[in-house]
Protein backbone atom coordinates (compact mmCIF):
# COMPACT_ATOMS: atom_id res chain seq x y z
CA UNK A 1 0.00 0.00 0.00
CA UNK A 2 1.41 3.39 -1.01
CA UNK A 3 2.22 6.17 1.45
CA UNK A 4 -0.97 8.19 1.07
CA UNK A 5 -3.24 5.12 1.05
CA UNK A 6 -1.41 3.86 4.15
CA UNK A 7 -1.89 7.29 5.77
CA UNK A 8 -5.69 7.15 5.28
CA UNK A 9 -5.76 3.53 6.50
CA UNK A 10 -3.90 4.55 9.66
CA UNK A 11 -6.24 7.51 10.22
CA UNK A 12 -9.20 5.13 9.96
CA UNK A 13 -7.60 2.45 12.16
CA UNK A 14 -6.88 5.00 14.89
CA UNK A 15 -10.34 6.59 14.57
CA UNK A 16 -8.82 9.99 13.79
CA UNK A 17 -11.26 12.44 12.19
CA UNK A 18 -9.90 14.63 9.41
CA UNK A 19 -10.99 16.94 6.62
CA UNK A 20 -9.47 16.60 3.14
CA UNK A 21 -9.29 19.62 0.83
CA UNK A 22 -8.10 19.09 -2.78
CA UNK A 23 -6.51 22.13 -4.49
CA UNK A 24 -3.93 23.14 -7.09
CA UNK A 25 -0.27 22.55 -6.29
CA UNK A 26 1.37 25.03 -3.92
CA UNK A 27 5.10 25.20 -3.25
CA UNK A 28 5.43 28.18 -0.92
CA UNK A 29 3.53 29.82 1.92
CA UNK A 30 2.93 32.82 -0.37
CA UNK A 31 1.34 30.65 -3.08
CA UNK A 32 -1.01 29.13 -0.54
CA UNK A 33 -2.64 32.35 0.73
CA UNK A 34 -5.76 32.04 -1.44
CA UNK A 35 -6.26 28.39 -0.59
CA UNK A 36 -5.72 28.94 3.11
CA UNK A 37 -8.39 31.63 3.20
CA UNK A 38 -11.00 29.00 2.31
CA UNK A 39 -9.78 26.29 4.72
CA UNK A 40 -10.53 26.74 8.44
CA UNK A 41 -7.94 26.02 11.10
CA UNK A 42 -4.27 26.78 11.66
CA UNK A 43 -1.95 26.57 8.68
CA UNK A 44 1.63 25.33 8.80
CA UNK A 45 4.99 25.48 7.18
CA UNK A 46 7.58 22.77 7.46
CA UNK A 47 11.35 23.00 7.53
CA UNK A 48 13.65 20.09 6.72
CA UNK A 49 16.87 20.83 8.58
CA UNK A 50 20.26 19.28 9.27
CA UNK A 51 22.32 20.25 12.30
CA UNK A 52 26.08 20.68 12.49
CA UNK A 53 26.34 17.27 14.15
CA UNK A 54 24.70 15.56 11.14
CA UNK A 55 21.25 14.94 12.65
CA UNK A 56 18.15 15.65 10.54
CA UNK A 57 15.11 17.52 11.83
CA UNK A 58 11.59 18.04 10.49
CA UNK A 59 10.07 21.16 12.03
CA UNK A 60 6.37 22.09 11.77
CA UNK A 61 5.49 25.68 12.73
CA UNK A 62 2.61 28.12 12.21
CA UNK A 63 2.51 29.14 8.54
CA UNK A 64 3.19 32.83 9.05
CA UNK A 65 5.88 32.40 11.70
CA UNK A 66 9.39 33.43 10.63
CA UNK A 67 11.61 30.96 12.52
CA UNK A 68 14.71 32.32 14.23
CA UNK A 69 17.21 29.70 13.01
CA UNK A 70 19.98 31.14 15.21
CA UNK A 71 17.89 30.72 18.38
CA UNK A 72 16.39 27.38 17.30
CA UNK A 73 19.24 25.07 18.47
CA UNK A 74 18.84 26.22 22.09
CA UNK A 75 15.08 25.65 21.91
CA UNK A 76 15.24 22.09 20.54
CA UNK A 77 18.62 20.91 21.86
CA UNK A 78 20.75 20.63 18.76
CA UNK A 79 23.78 22.14 17.11
CA UNK A 80 23.64 24.96 14.51
CA UNK A 81 21.13 24.14 11.75
CA UNK A 82 20.96 24.63 8.01
CA UNK A 83 18.43 23.49 5.43
CA UNK A 84 18.67 19.84 4.42
CA UNK A 85 19.07 18.99 0.75
CA UNK A 86 16.37 17.47 -1.49
CA UNK A 87 18.26 14.17 -1.88
CA UNK A 88 18.33 13.62 1.89
CA UNK A 89 14.66 14.65 2.11
CA UNK A 90 13.71 12.07 -0.53
CA UNK A 91 15.86 9.38 1.11
CA UNK A 92 14.62 9.97 4.69
CA UNK A 93 10.95 10.97 4.31
CA UNK A 94 10.17 10.00 0.72
CA UNK A 95 8.92 13.34 -0.53
CA UNK A 96 10.14 16.30 -2.56
CA UNK A 97 10.42 19.97 -1.53
CA UNK A 98 7.02 21.67 -1.64
CA UNK A 99 5.21 18.69 -0.13
CA UNK A 100 6.93 18.62 3.28
CA UNK A 101 4.61 17.63 6.10
CA UNK A 102 4.90 15.93 9.49
CA UNK A 103 2.76 13.18 7.95
CA UNK A 104 5.79 12.24 5.78
CA UNK A 105 7.15 10.62 8.93
CA UNK A 106 5.03 7.63 7.83
CA UNK A 107 7.88 6.99 5.34
CA UNK A 108 10.73 7.50 7.85
CA UNK A 109 12.53 4.79 9.74
CA UNK A 110 12.22 5.55 13.47
CA UNK A 111 15.36 7.28 14.74
CA UNK A 112 16.50 8.63 11.34
CA UNK A 113 15.28 12.16 12.02
CA UNK A 114 13.58 14.12 14.76
CA UNK A 115 10.15 15.60 14.22
CA UNK A 116 9.41 18.78 16.17
CA UNK A 117 5.93 20.30 16.34
CA UNK A 118 5.49 23.87 17.57
CA UNK A 119 3.85 23.75 21.00
CA UNK A 120 0.86 25.87 19.91
CA UNK A 121 0.15 23.55 16.97
CA UNK A 122 0.54 20.44 19.13
CA UNK A 123 -2.44 21.59 21.24
CA UNK A 124 -4.59 23.04 18.45
CA UNK A 125 -8.02 21.68 17.54
CA UNK A 126 -7.49 21.99 13.78
CA UNK A 127 -4.10 21.98 12.06
CA UNK A 128 -3.70 21.88 8.28
CA UNK A 129 -0.86 19.89 6.69
CA UNK A 130 -0.18 18.23 3.33
CA UNK A 131 -1.07 14.53 2.97
CA UNK A 132 2.33 13.73 1.32
CA UNK A 133 1.54 15.87 -1.74
CA UNK A 134 1.10 19.60 -2.28
CA UNK A 135 -2.20 19.29 -4.16
CA UNK A 136 -4.25 18.70 -1.02
CA UNK A 137 -4.52 19.76 2.60
CA UNK A 138 -5.61 17.58 5.52
CA UNK A 139 -7.06 19.17 8.64
CA UNK A 140 -6.72 17.26 11.91
CA UNK A 141 -5.98 18.06 15.53
CA UNK A 142 -2.49 18.66 16.90
CA UNK A 143 -2.87 15.84 19.44
CA UNK A 144 -3.89 13.50 16.61
CA UNK A 145 -0.78 14.43 14.60
CA UNK A 146 1.29 13.46 17.66
CA UNK A 147 -0.69 10.20 17.96
CA UNK A 148 0.06 9.34 14.33
CA UNK A 149 3.77 10.06 14.76
CA UNK A 150 3.90 7.81 17.83
CA UNK A 151 1.90 5.12 16.00
CA UNK A 152 4.62 5.09 13.30
CA UNK A 153 7.31 4.53 15.94
CA UNK A 154 8.57 8.10 16.29
CA UNK A 155 9.03 10.13 19.44
CA UNK A 156 7.77 13.56 18.38
CA UNK A 157 9.03 16.56 20.26
CA UNK A 158 7.01 19.68 21.03
CA UNK A 159 8.75 22.97 21.67
CA UNK A 160 8.14 26.69 21.72
CA UNK A 161 9.83 27.50 18.44
CA UNK A 162 11.61 30.89 18.55
CA UNK A 163 10.20 33.43 16.11
CA UNK A 164 12.23 36.08 14.39
CA UNK A 165 11.15 39.64 15.22
CA UNK A 166 9.97 41.45 12.12
CA UNK A 167 11.22 45.02 12.15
Amino acid sequence: MGGEARLYADLAALGIPFELHEHEAVFTVEESHGIKASIPGLHTKNLFLKDKGGAFWLLTVPGEAPVDLKALPAAIGCKRVSFGNPADMQRLIGIAPGSVTPLAMINAEPGTLICVIDAALAQAELVNVHPLRNTATVGLSGPDILRLLSHWGHRPMTAAIPKKDLE
